[in-house]
């Protein structure tokens, strides 16, 4: 199954196919700037039961008479000693199909799995190769740092996808804290999207959470599907708490009303019990107890530490 950061760093080129000229900078590979692009089907099947699909094909229009650049897109995340065979089949197709060659752009979030896919891999018979496969990588290995706001805001496409990259870094923090605070001068229709891109394309990694937090600091400049569902996680926490208070007073009024000798320490327990299904389970005791111990059940306090209902009876 794809997931939504694997999207991202492959997406992010559909966007703001710009970010190659970024990137050409960066890796000092000369590479001609666009003045138009079209998204192209990334169906590189043929009429047999073999689907093959690569992640993302651009065509880029190009000034001068070398034409239109073929821009192939992989999102890689691990190590996959198949892969190399799956890149010489889209380069080959393309190159058949459109009568062009594609320039293959692998993306990494992990150092070792893009110095993998930098090395060359030759297909070869009888010890002559007759195809060999070169990616373009990019990632955390050459990939800029980008710590300081302003050095964000000088490209934030680039800034974005660096943010990716570095997703696993333990310059993560510095990096998301730096794009922030460049995004938050960005018109809506760039801050947006790239606020989504970085989301997505940080996945399950530490630094997800670094960024939702940055996110959450000032959500008046932004709504959009992250920020209504770190919303949605504040109003179910207010709701959660709303509900522990209520059934708190609840098990509190049913001992009252029933005669139930309540000490200061066991009210303070109950009032400030978070867990509802715990609250829950004393207001059904207390129906029919006769003392704190019985609607505690013998349990112990959740610090650890023995409870009223743990000292000998009078």
């Amino acid at each position: 199954m794809v997931s939504s950061s694997h999207e991202a760093m492959h997406r992010i080129f559909q966007e703001y196919p710009g970010l190659l000229s970024g990137i050409s900078e960066v890796l000092g590979v000369p590479l001609p700037s666009p003045f138009s692009v079209t998204v192209m089907p990334t169906d590189l099947t043929e009429n047999r039961p073999v689907e093959r699909r690569v992640d993302t094909l651009l065509r880029l229009d190009t000034e001068g008479d070398d034409g239109p650049l073929l821009l192939a897109v992989e999102a890689q995340s691990r190590k996959d000693p198949a892969k190399p065979s799956g890149w010489a089949y889209y380069v080959a197709y393309v190159l058949n199909k459109y009568g062009r060659p594609p320039l293959l752009l692998v993306v990494c979030q992990d150092r070792s799995t893009a110095e993998w896919a930098e090395r060359p891999v030759d297909f070869a018979a009888a010890g002559w190769p007759s195809l060999t496969v070169r990616p373009l990588v990019v990632g955390p290995h050459n990939m800029p740092v980008i710590t300081t706001t302003a050095e964000a805001r000088k490209d934030l496409p680039l800034a974005t996808f660096a943010a990716i990259t570095h997703g696993a870094s333990t310059d993560a923090a510095a990096i998301l804290k730096a794009l922030t605070g460049a995004l938050r001068d960005a018109p809506d229709g760039i801050r947006f999207p790239l606020i989504e891109f970085v989301s997505q394309g940080l996945g399950t990694l530490p630094a997800a959470l670094e960024w939702r937090k940055l996110v959450a600091v000032d959500l008046s400049f932004y709504t959009s599907p992250i920020s209504e569902e770190i919303r949605e996680e504040g109003r179910a926490r207010g709701r959660a708490e709303g509900r522990a208070e209520g059934e708190a007073r609840s098990v509190l009024l049913v001992m009252e009303r029933r005669g139930i000798d309540v000490p200061d320490d066991v009210r303070e327990r109950i009032s400030t019990c978070t867990d509802p299904d715990t609250l829950l389970e004393w207001l059904g005791r207390a129906v029919t107890a006769t003392s704190a111990e019985e609607v505690f059940g013998g349990e112990a306090r959740q610090d650890g530490t023995p409870g009223h209902e743990d000292a000998a009876p009078a």
